[in-house]
């Protein structure tokens, strides 16, 4: 009796918090994702729900906190992906999500209720942001990489007689796939859109925040207005970016021997004693010396 009176009632509590849920999902408003690009696949797998969390999340936001989130959305290239309350709601979708595994593991393991599932939430609600901060590196080592290239596949097609715009929309055909190709052809669209070309290639360098890009952006668009001979100054950019990549190359080489050197402490030289001193501790107890 005691045992129908309790399933009962869990059937009865399972059905009002769908009804709830239900009702809460009809209040959202549809939104118009046409011109939006689409979310990763996690976020596509969870996303009716961080849509229903978004909805009441939007205005606990202060002016502060949006332009902060938006910023980094931004600078991960997911400004026309999600908005900022809808990156706090999947922060919060995966914090619950890890809040219920954990209690579940918890569960089947008979651990630690209560510190399982905080550590579980704790890890949900960082993995988000630590994927978009792991994003924003992705794309700056991209630009990074792409940028001599790019810059001397520009001068080459400007030398060839094409005018700035349509060599940059050249390269951005003929270039390698990259968060400078998309910022380029980004800029292309808002061109087309009827924003003034300079202004285009300003927010360029606004979004991925790369001194390189910078003075990249600045004389093109100081070549526009003044008219002067492009190719040459492209052409020792590219160099001067390449000079820094390999900068850079050698400054990871030096170092790399001192990241080796925690794996080899804790993982590698306990093996490899192990492995030398088993005879002689296997010779000293036929002996009797450890007895």
């Amino acid at each position: 009796m005691l045992l129908a009176i309790a399933l009962t009632a869990l059937f009865l509590a399972i059905v009002l918090a769908a009804a709830s849920l239900w009702s809460a999902a009809r209040e959202v408003p549809a939104e118009d994702r046409r011109h939006r690009d689409l979310p990763p696949l996690a976020w596509r797998l969870a996303w009716p729900a961080v849509d229903l969390v978004a909805h009441r999340v939007a205005p606990l936001l202060g002016a502060a906190s949006r332009a902060r989130w938006q910023r980094r959305l931004v600078l991960a290239g997911l400004d026309f992906t999600m908005r900022p309350e809808q990156f706090v709601a999947g922060c919060i979708v995966a914090g619950v999500s890890g809040a219920l595994a954990a209690g579940c593991l918890a569960w089947l393991l008979g651990a630690a209720w209560l510190p399982t599932v905080g550590a579980g939430a704790l890890l949900g609600a960082i993995l988000p942001q630590a994927a978009v901060r792991d994003r924003i590196a992705r794309r700056r080592a991209q630009t990074l990489r792409h940028l001599a290239f790019l810059l001397e596949l520009i001068a080459l097609l400007v030398e060839g007689g094409l005018h700035l715009p349509a060599a940059i929309a050249q390269a951005v055909e003929r270039g390698p796939a990259g968060a400078l190709r998309d910022e380029f052809e980004r800029a292309l669209r808002d061109v087309k859109a009827g924003k003034p070309r300079h202004e285009a290639l300003r927010q360029i360098a606004e979004r991925l925040e790369l001194p390189a890009v910078s003075s990249m952006v600045a004389i093109l668009r100081g070549a526009e207005r003044q008219g002067a001979d492009l190719a040459p100054t492209l052409r020792a950019q590219a160099e001067q970016r390449r000079t820094e990549r390999f900068l850079r190359a050698e400054k990871l080489a030096s170092e790399a021997p001192v990241k080796m050197l925690f794996p080899l402490v804790v993982f590698i030289f306990p093996g490899t004693f192990a492995i030398l001193l088993f005879p002689v501790v296997v010779q000293l107890l036929e002996q009797g010396l450890l007895k």
